[in-house]
């Protein structure tokens, strides 16, 4: 595609007509199409809710999202991206990450109560982004049409406003009533915001789009507003999703995992946190994932994964409440193969105090006692990109660290990862731990099984015949996602509200 550009550019801010319609996935997939037509382009969100968090080359802080968006958009993640990160710890509380540090606790009372401080800062941060780059991808949150919160929300259109922005609305067709989403969005907001949208990109089209074209018709000649485009529904993307367990997870399935394949069981805390830590997992072939909220038993499962959590204490008690620690001790004493991942790994030591009450009242808990080690929360938050090797080989493992947890090992364990590097810099140090047979493991290694080499390495340890899918990671998910928008999305129309004019024919 070849492209006449015209400076400024004008930003372009994907805002939803509800949660979940997939505005992530939306502003990912522009983020690459306009860096493939040699747009210096960025993305940012001013305010972001979820425990799905990454660490920044430079060693701060935010949404997981955010940083998926920049690798798309070829750009160094930085924390302006996401100057607000709220990670919830409670039903009604939330850590604040501001410009990439923990700020503070808020219940949602007191944060919702006067938001001008998270919008000055939020504003801050978009303004140097908006000088840095030609064009941002700007993503809303929630619905952008929530009239009772309108005043104080400032992460939707406050943000355009602020950027000079064209509002692109994107609404889910799989859930329903899509001409009530639009047009109802549409009728709600001030004119002077509605006057903002320049186009609609309807999502989660299953079958024949073609039926839909039609509807499509109806829909410009009620609102006025074009539609750039039907998305077919794509599952086979690998693309990180935002913010909770993806709607195609299967979660307390009544089944048990089918014989051909190596049935893997994650505990589903009530604050599971960075979640996408199993998604390399989920994407195997030869792996059937469960996410398992009610305790039943694991006899069926060759391995069992306690993810992170954002309240280690509370979520332990929970476990324990639910009944879940006789299953586990059960499928330990059979033999079976338990990974923690951070807040899962500080579960399976012998205690977790909390002097600081960094993580609800200060106190100290009692593990599950499959790992000599302990752990103290401490007030700062380990931020870290980290690398080093599987102890004992030469097999290579990355990931990021987000814990404030300091975790002592003591002996009867030995260090998991023999590591190398943190944040750029020389380190000799280890993190994590083994049990003396080798059949329990904990890591505060985020995105552990990212790398093909620690996966084939793991699924073996639970099936010796296991071989990694041939051609897995050829593909660059970004420029599939890319073609998959572009085959579905009018870019002539899309390209003219950001204030490029495409030239040439477009290539598939």
């Amino acid at each position: 595609m070849v492209t006449d550009f015209v400076t400024p550019m004008t930003n372009i801010a994907i805002l939803g007509t509800a949660s979940d319609v997939g505005k992530s996935i939306v502003a990912t997939a522009l983020c690459r199409i306009f860096s493939n037509a040699g747009v210096d382009v960025a993305p940012y969100k001013a305010q972001n809710m979820s425990n799905n968090s990454g660490v920044t080359p430079d060693g701060f802080e935010m949404g997981r999202a955010q940083i998926v968006q920049a690798i798309a958009a070829r750009v160094t993640p930085h924390a302006d991206m996401n100057p607000v990160l709220l990670k919830p710890n409670t039903d009604t509380g939330a850590q604040v990450v501001l410009q990439g540090k923990v700020c503070a606790d808020k219940s949602a009372r007191e944060y919702f109560g006067d938001t001008r401080r998270w919008a000055e800062a939020a504003f801050e941060s978009l303004d140097r982004l908006a000088a840095e780059h030609e064009l941002l991808v700007i993503e809303g949150a929630g619905s952008c049409a929530e009239m009772n919160l309108y005043k104080r929300d400032f992460v939707n259109f406050k943000t355009a406003r602020r950027a000079g922005a064209a509002v692109i609305l994107v609404a889910d067709i799989d859930r329903g009533g899509v001409f009530a989403q639009v047009a109802g969005t549409l009728a709600v907001i001030p004119p002077e915001d509605r006057a903002l949208v320049k186009g609609v990109i309807i999502n989660r089209f299953r079958g024949d789009k073609s039926l839909f074209d039609e509807g499509v018709r109806m829909l410009e000649s009620m609102t006025g507003v074009p539609v750039l485009g039907v998305l077919p529904w794509v599952k086979a993307l690998a693309i990180d999703a935002e913010d909770a367990v993806p709607l195609s997870s299967v979660v307390d399935p009544k089944r048990e995992p089918s014989g051909d394949k190596i049935g893997i069981a994650a505990i589903y805390f009530p604050h599971i946190s960075n979640f996408t830590d199993l998604a390399p997992l989920e994407r195997d072939p030869s792996v059937e994932l469960h996410y398992l909220h009610r305790p039943k038993s694991l006899d069926s499962y060759n391995a069992l994964i306690l993810p992170g959590s954002k309240n280690v204490r509370g979520d332990l008690a929970w476990l324990e409440k639910m009944g879940w620690r006789d299953e586990i001790e059960k499928f330990r004493k059979r033999g079976g193969i338990i990974v923690g991942l951070c807040g899962g790994y500080q579960m399976l030591g012998a205690s977790i105090a909390d002097p600081h009450g960094v993580e609800g009242a200060p106190g100290e808990s009692a593990g599950l006692g499959l790992l000599t080690v302990k752990t103290v929360l401490e007030r700062e938050k380990m931020l870290s990109n980290t690398i080093g090797t599987l102890a004992g080989s030469s097999c290579l493992v990355g990931g990021y660290e987000i814990h404030m947890g300091r975790t002592e090992v003591d002996p009867g364990a030995s260090p998991l990862i023999d590591v190398t590097e943190r944040n750029g810099k020389a380190d000799a140090g280890f993190d994590g731990a083994l049990s003396a047979d080798g059949r329990v493991m904990g890591t505060y290694f985020h995105g552990f099984f990212d790398r093909p080499e620690v996966r084939t390495w793991f699924l073996r340890m639970l099936d010796s015949g296991y071989e990694s899918p041939v051609g897995a990671s050829a593909a660059d998910p970004f420029e599939l996602l890319a073609k998959h928008f572009s085959e579905n999305l009018d870019l002539e129309k899309l390209f003219a509200i950001a204030g490029l004019s495409v030239k040439g024919e477009k290539e598939s």
